[in-house]
Formats: structure tokens, C-alpha cells, sequence
């Protein structure tokens, strides 16, 4: 419990002795005011129930809460406000316990499943597929931190007429090239029949427009549209040839993929395939209309009707017995809690599929699954560069490799500009100019509250200066090196006398178990960037103003140092939430 929390409670019970008043919790402030004290406790909400003056109700509190408890040194009351000074061994305390506290971790015996990266089969991981995978596997870690278990998951989307067209193109356009003949990477290889694809299918609308076509219906007669088209239904037929060539073009870009993810420092427990769950959900349709929650119009589709929820009506199975996108992840939800003894499941997707996640949801209550009010959509805003947005079929996309790669060439600039790892082996640069090119981009994209939409400027999140990955990986390697100097072994010491950047800095460090439960409430990996940014403000006021290593108190320096490696494990630990590795030297 951090020590705020711990007033809280104290003055609850005060209130309740001395006004007989039950569940009144005031708020409870850190004091960073020119008024000496600590904590500013509001007493405003009690004036209506006792009928008194702030004043006088701030005087009573203060003299309850000294006599008790052994909580405070001194108390003063201006205007209302009530501002305790705790005592020092109060502090000493709380440093002891959140020191011997740190690696506990409360079991929560509730198992979550959270699915993020789903990429589809026909193009390389973009910058807004960063976001999501950095997003999901922070979410998926803090959850750990809170006591959950985890399942990390994606759902590769492998199948369908984006895949058919990458593959009708390398078929017509390719000449029997392969990845490694080329030397391109797999997942890049089959986009750029993607993008081949859309380029010689503008040029047949094109041709038949010129022939006094109308565009909409060009789109639909020209060849390449209909060839595709044909493939996908070779395949959902199970065509041996079309079946082969799906394979292998798809194992290139898996193959691509895993290469990402392993720079990208994330991972996945289980792996689900679009082509093996897109039968599922069709036995739900008969269960839906048997319970009267679906409907069938006169041509056989069915139908789910969301328009007393304030949503529309729901296609679920075309009149020609097919299902749709929603059908199938109907099933894949059930599927999963049913196979995975899972008690909740977050979905990592961008805030364009908004719609699509309250009608899932809303069915699925409507079918009686009790789990239903469980399922959450973690919704993220879409990401821009400074100069706009991305597009897919016209190969204007930010390559996920590329941003990664230019990320790294920017820490070694940045680096070698300033002189920062002079003092570093060659190998040692290079695994340093990777962790933080990481560092900046993993950084700066989750400090921003994941449902904002947000612009991704390279050369400002590289800065050692700010709100940056790189400055805070800069005042750990600081740390390091400070008590590797003072060959620092953690030792016990005796009364210390605290001053307010030793107490500021204890109150942060007894925050993080507090920030990470909020995080993983509100799966916001924003709440634990922007908690250890903090954290490092506060370490380097603390740092710049007392003397550690030629402190000639002893018992003082050890302090400071037990103080200063608490705070770099608080760092090292906060930092892995976010995905980000450290560095000992910069």
C-alpha cells in the first residue's frame, strides 16, 4: 500500500471516532505547495454534514490524526486545507517494505487472453501494426504484473481475396521468383504483389472505362478481379494446385513476420489461423433461432436485429448459406473460452472496427454467454507520420523493418553526435544503438493514451533530452553507473533524516504497485510510461541536489544509494511493462 493510501485509511477511521460519520473518504493530496507539509488533506466535503467551517473542521482532524495515530510530526490548516507533516520514520518504513515487497507478486486465479498483431497474409507489418503490437504485449505484461495470467494470441488473417490477388499476380507477373532468389524478405516479397496486383487491375478499369463502361461496373468485369475471385473459390473448394501455392506463399511471409516480431521484442503463446476458424459460428446461427435472437428473411440469410440497442440490423449467414466476418469471430469467441478457461479476452484492433466490436458483444449476450460483459475492445487511434497516412495497395505504407531500421540509425547519430558510448566495444555500441532506437520508438508510442490518434515524429523521440525512451534509459545507465563506483551492496540503515526529494522519491517508488492494478484496470500502457517518466524527474532533482558518493555520513550515502538502486529496479521493471530494454552505460 503506498503511503497516501495509508492516510486514507487513517483519517477514515478518525472520522468515524470522532464525527461518527462511516464511508467519508477525503481526498488526500501530495503537498507540493508552499505550505510546509507533505499531504493537503480537503476538507471541504465534510462543512454540509457538520454545519462547521472548513477551518475548524481542518484543526480537529489535525489534532485527531496526531493523537491516534503515530502518523504526524506537525500539522497547519490554511483556508480549509489540512496540510500533515508525516513522520520520518514513517517514510523509513514504507522505503523497508516496498524495498522487501518488490518482486511480490498477488495472484489474481483469473486468466486473461489478450489477441493483438492479426495481420493478413498479402503484405508486410506497417507502422499502425507497430502500435498494436507494442499496445497488445504491454497490456499482456502489466496484466502479468498484476497478478493475471496471460495468454498472448493473434489470429493470422490467411485467407480470402486480398490473399488471392498477391497470389494470382506472383502466378501471372512472377516468373517462379522466390524470396531468397531475390534476396526480399518473405512478407515483403508477397506485398509487392499486392501492390503489383492493384496496378494492373487500375489499368483494365481503365481500358474498359475508355470503352464506355461505368467504373463501378469495370471494377466488376475486369479480368484480373474475376480470376481472382475464381481462385478463392478454387480454394474454399480445396483446388490441390491453388491449395499448394497458398502454402508456400504464405509460409514466405509467416517466415518475414517472425523475423519482425523477434526485432520487435514481441511474442505470441498460441497462433490461430483465419482458415481454420472461418467455419466456425455457423451452429450458432440455429441456436440463435431457436432462442428468437436471429431471424431469417424469405431469401434464407439470417439476420440479428440491434436496432433497440441503438445499433442497426446484423447480416449473420447470406442467403446462399455462407457467413460473414462477425459470424466467424462469434464462434471464435465461444471456441476460445470454451477451449482456453480464459475469464476475459481483450482484442487489440484500431477504433475504425469500434461498430463491429459492440455488435459482436451485443449478440453474444443476447446468445446468453454470461462472459459477454468480459469481452473488451482495446481501441486504439490510428498513427500518422508528418507527412499523412498510409496506404496498403498503393505501396505508400511505412514499412514496420524500415521505421525499426531508421530508428536505430537515428540512435547511433544521436550517439555518436554526443559522444555517448565512447567507452563501449563495438559490439557493445551496436547491441546499445538497438535498445535505444527501440527504446525511443516503443516510448513514444505508448505514452500517448492508446484511443488518441497520434503523430509519430522519428527525430523527436530519439531526443536524450524530455519525455523520451532515451532519457530515461540515460538516467538508469546514470544509476549503474553511480553504484557500480560505490561497489553498492544493499545493506540496512539506521534513522535517516529525510528531505523533500528523498520523500517525494519514496512516495513515487511506493506508487508502482498502485499504477500498474490502475494500468491493467484501464489497460493503459500510457499510465506506466508516463509513471516512470516521472520517476526519472524525480530521481534527477534528487540526484542534482544531494551529495551520494561524497556524502560524509555513512549511514546517509548507504541510504541514498539503497535509494537510488530501488529506484533503477523500479525503472528496469517499468520499462519492461513497455517491452523496452536497458543499457548499463551511455
Amino acid at each position: 500500500m503506498n503511503i497516501k493510501n495509508i492516510i486514507e485509511e487513517k483519517l477514515s477511521e478518525v472520522i468515524l471516532n470522532v464525527y461518527q460519520l462511516k464511508d467519508i473518504n477525503l481526498e488526500v493530496q501530495e503537498n507540493k505547495t508552499e505550505f510546509e507539509g507533505d499531504f493537503t488533506i480537503v476538507t471541504f466535503p465534510l462543512v454540509k454534514q457538520l454545519k462547521k467551517n472548513p477551518e475548524s473542521i481542518g484543526v480537529e482532524l489535525g489534532e485527531a490524526l496526531t493523537e491516534q495515530t503515530e502518523l504526524l510530526e506537525s500539522f497547519n490548516v490554511v483556508k480549509g486545507f489540512l496540510n500533515v507533516k508525516v513522520k520520518n520514520q514513517f517514510f523509513v518504513d514504507n522505503f523497508t517494505s516496498i524495498t522487501n515487497d518488490f518482486d511480490t507478486i498477488e495472484k489474481k486465479n483469473s486468466t486473461v487472453m489478450v489477441e493483438y498483431s492479426s495481420p493478413n497474409t498479402n503484405k508486410p507489418l506497417h507502422l499502425g501494426h507497430i502500435r498494436n503490437n507494442l499496445l497488445g504485449f504491454s497490456v499482456a505484461q502489466i496484466l502479468k504484473e498484476a497478478g493475471y495470467d496471460v495468454i498472448k494470441t493473434q489470429i493470422i488473417n490467411d485467407r480470402g481475396i486480398h490473399i488471392c490477388k498477391s497470389m494470382l499476380a506472383w502466378e501471372k507477373f512472377g516468373k517462379g521468383e522466390t524470396p531468397d532468389a531475390t534476396g526480399t524478405k518473405g512478407d515483403k516479397f508477397v506485398g509487392n504483389y499486392y501492390v503489383k496486383f492493384d496496378q494492373e487491375y487500375k489499368k483494365e478499369i481503365s481500358e474498359l472505362v475508355e470503352q464506355g463502361i461505368s467504373e463501378e461496373q469495370a471494377k466488376k468485369d475486369a479480368p484480373l478481379m474475376k480470376e481472382a475471385q475464381k481462385m478463392l473459390l478454387d480454394w474454399e473448394n480445396g483446388d490441390e494446385k491453388v491449395r499448394n501455392l497458398w502454402n508456400e506463399m504464405n509460409s514466405w511471409v509467416y517466415k518475414g513476420f517472425n523475423e519482425t516480431y523477434k526485432r520487435l521484442g514481441v511474442d505470441f503463446d498460441q497462433v490461430q489461423y483465419e482458415s481454420n476458424t472461418y467455419i466456425l459460428g455457423k451452429d450458432l446461427i440455429q441456436e440463435g433461432l431457436d432462442k428468437g435472437v436471429l431471424y431469417q428473411k424469405e431469401d434464407g440469410s439470417v439476420w440479428c436485429d440491434l436496432t433497440e440497442d441503438g445499433l442497426d440490423q446484423k447480416l449473420l449467414l447470406r442467403s446462399d448459406g455462407t457467413s460473414v466476418y462477425m459470424t466467424q469471430d462469434l464462434g471464435t469467441a465461444v471456441e476460445r473460452f470454451k477451449e482456453g478457461n480464459i475469464q476475459k479476452l481483450i482484442y487489440t484492433v484500431g477504433n475504425e472496427q469500434d461498430y463491429h466490436f459492440q455488435v459482436l458483444f451485443k449478440i453474444l449476450g443476447k446468445l446468453g454467454y454470461s462472459w459477454a460483459d468480459q469481452l473488451y475492445h482495446l481501441s486504439y487511434g490510428m498513427v500518422e507520420l508528418p507527412n499523412g497516412r498510409m496506404k496498403s495497395r498503393e505501396g505508400t505504407v511505412v514499412d514496420a523493418d524500415d521505421l525499426m531500421q531508421e530508428m536505430y540509425e537515428e540512435a547511433k547519430l544521436k550517439a555518436t553526435e554526443q559522444g555517448r558510448l565512447e567507452s563501449l566495444s563495438d559490439e557493445e555500441k551496436e547491441i546499445s544503438y538497438e535498445i535505444i532506437g527501440q527504446a525511443a520508438l516503443k516510448y513514444f508510442m505508448l505514452k500517448v493514451d492508446p484511443k488518441k490518434k497520434m503523430l509519430f515524429n522519428p527525430a523527436e523521440s530519439i531526443d536524450f533530452i524530455g519525455n523520451t525512451g532515451p532519457f530515461i534509459l540515460y538516467t538508469y545507465a546514470r544509476i549503474q553507473s553511480l553504484l557500480s563506483k560505490a561497489n553498492f551492496e544493499h545493506k540496512e540503515t539506521s534513522d535517516v533524516d529525510f528531505n523533500q526529494y528523498e520523500k517525494e522519491l519514496i512516495m513515487l517508488l511506493s506508487n508502482y504497485k498502485g499504477i500498474v492494478e490502475k494500468a491493467a484496470e484501464l489497460l493503459s500502457p500510457a499510465l506506466v510510461a508516463n509513471y516512470v517518466y516521472d520517476l526519472v524527474k524525480s530521481y534527477n532533482s534528487f540526484y542534482q541536489i544531494n551529495p551520494i558518493l561524497k556524502s560524509e555520513d555513512e549511514n546517509l550515502k548507504q541510504f541514498r544509494l539503497n535509494l537510488s538502486d530501488l529506484t533503477a529496479k523500479t525503472i528496469k521493471k517499468s520499462l519492461n511493462l513497455l517491452g523496452i530494454q536497458t543499457v548499463n552505460r551511455m
